[in-house]
C-alpha cells in the first residue's frame, strides 16, 4: 500500500512540482491549501485589495490538484495564523526584529498541518521548501538544499525530530530553474507565476503601518541618542527600527549613522558609526539542536545570523536553560535580537535559535 502524503499547496510553482514529483514517486497524495484569512491592516495593491494566500493562490493550487487528479482541500488556519501576526507586532514593540517564516514552519506547517495529517492517517508532509533531510547514525539531519541561491535550511532550523521523520522536501535535490522547466514540461498552469513575498502579510505598505493599525495603542513616542547619552530628536515609536537600519532616522550627520541600538523598557533609539555595528558575542535562547541531542561542550561551527548572509566561523559554548553563547572569529555587524542564528557543519544544520538581546 502506497504512504500518504499531505502536500501544504500555496498557489505557487515549487509546491505544484512538489506534487507532481510525489506522485511520480508513488505516494498517494493529497493536497492541501491553508486558508489564512483576510489580515488587518491590508492595503490595496494595483487597486485590488490584497490578502495572505489569497482567493487566486486557492484557485491556482486547486487547478494544479484537478490537473494533477489528486484530492484537495482547503483548511482554515486564519486564527492560527493571526497569532503569528501578533507575535510580528510584539516583536518589534519589544525591539527586536522578528522572522514570522520560521514561525509559520514551526507552527502551521509542521505544527498543525502534521496533526491534521494525523487526522487523514497521512504517513508525511510535503513542502516545496529547498532542503533535505537524511538519516545520520540515528538522528534525522537537515541539510542545505543543493540550489545555494534558494536553500532555505536556515527557516527550517525549529524542526523537531519527529517533524523531520515526517518532513518530506522533494525540491531539495534539484534547482529552482529545474523546477521551472518541469513546470513547463508538464504545462502546470503555475509554470511563469512569480515568486512570492517573504513576509507574506505585509503587502502593499510598511510593516511599521501594518503594526500602527493593528497595536497603535500601544506605540509611544521617544528619543534618538548617540552612543554618548546625546539627545539628537524624537521618534514615533520603536517599531519602526532595527538594528543596522540607516534610512529613516530623521537625523542629518555628516558621515553615515545607523540604528545600533534599541532599549525598549527606556523607549530609545541608539544611532551610531558603522563600527559601533561590530559584534563578536551573542547569546542565543530556544535552541533545538538537530545534528546532536545537546550540546556539552564547546562547539566549532559556522553560524548565519540573517536569512541572507553567508556563514561565518564561530565557537559556540553551552549555558543553561537551553542557551548558548556564541563567539565569532572575526566581528560580525548588525548582529540583530529576534532574528535566528543557525549553526552549520558544513552543508548540515547542527542546531539554531534566537538572538537575545544583551
Amino acid at each position: 500500500m502506497a504512504k500518504r502524503v499531505i502536500i501544504a499547496m500555496s498557489g505557487g510553482v515549487d509546491s505544484s512540482v512538489t506534487a507532481h514529483f510525489l506522485i511520480e514517486q508513488g505516494y498517494d497524495v493529497i493536497g492541501l491549501f491553508m486558508r489564512l484569512g483576510n489580515i488587518q491592516g491590508m492595503s490595496s495593491c494595483n487597486g485590488k485589495t490584497t490578502t495572505c494566500c489569497s482567493a487566486e493562490d486557492a484557485r491556482d493550487a486547486a487547478n494544479v490538484a484537478s490537473f494533477l487528479n489528486i484530492p484537495f482541500y482547503v483548511i482554515n488556519f486564519e486564527e492560527e495564523f493571526d497569532s503569528i501576526i501578533e507575535y510580528f507586532c510584539k516583536e518589534y514593540l519589544g525591539g527586536r526584529t522578528p522572522n514570522p517564516c520560521i514561525i509559520c514552519n514551526q507552527k502551521l506547517k509542521f505544527g498543525k498541518l502534521l496533526r491534521f495529517a494525523d487526522y487523514l492517517d497521512a504517513d508525511y508532509v510535503a513542502t516545496g521548501h529547498y532542503a533535505r533531510i537524511e538519516r545520520l547514525n540515528d538522528r534525522y539531519v537537515l541539510k542545505k538544499g543543493v540550489d545555494t541561491k534558494k536553500d532555505q535550511s536556515y527557516v527550517l532550523f525549529p524542526l523537531t525530530q519527529t517533524q523531520l521523520s515526517r518532513a518530506l522536501f522533494p525540491l531539495g535535490n534539484i534547482t529552482k530553474d529545474e523546477v521551472r522547466k518541469e513546470a513547463t514540461k508538464i504545462n502546470l498552469k503555475t509554470k511563469d507565476k512569480p515568486e512570492s513575498q517573504e513576509i507574506c502579510f505585509v503587502t502593499g505598505k510598511s510593516y511599521s503601518d501594518l503594526i500602527t493599525e493593528r497595536i497603535g495603542s500601544k506605540i509611544g513616542k521617544g528619543l534618538l541618542k548617540d552612543t554618548n547619552g546625546k539627545i539628537l530628536g524624537t521618534h514615533n515609536g520603536i517599531h519602526n527600527f532595527t538594528i543596522g537600519q540607516r534610512k529613516g532616522l530623521r537625523v542629518a550627520f555628516g558621515e553615515p549613522r545607523y540604528v545600533v541600538d534599541i532599549d525598549p523598557m527606556q523607549n530609545t533609539v541608539t544611532i551610531g558609526v558603522a563600527d559601533e555595528l561590530l559584534r563578536d558575542t551573542f547569546t542565543v535562547d530556544n535552541v533545538n539542536w538537530i545534528k546532536i541531542e545537546r550540546l556539552e561542550k564547546e562547539l566549532c561551527s559556522s553560524v548565519k545570523i540573517r536569512y541572507k548572509n553567508d556563514e561565518s566561523p564561530s565557537v559556540i559554548y553551552p549555558l543553561e536553560n537551553s542557551r548558548v553563547r556564541v563567539e565569532f572569529k572575526q566581528p560580525q555587524r548588525a548582529i540583530t535580537p529576534g532574528q535566528a542564528a543557525v549553526f552549520y557543519d558544513k552543508d548540515i544544520v547542527v542546531g539554531g535559535g534566537w538572538i537575545e538581546r544583551n
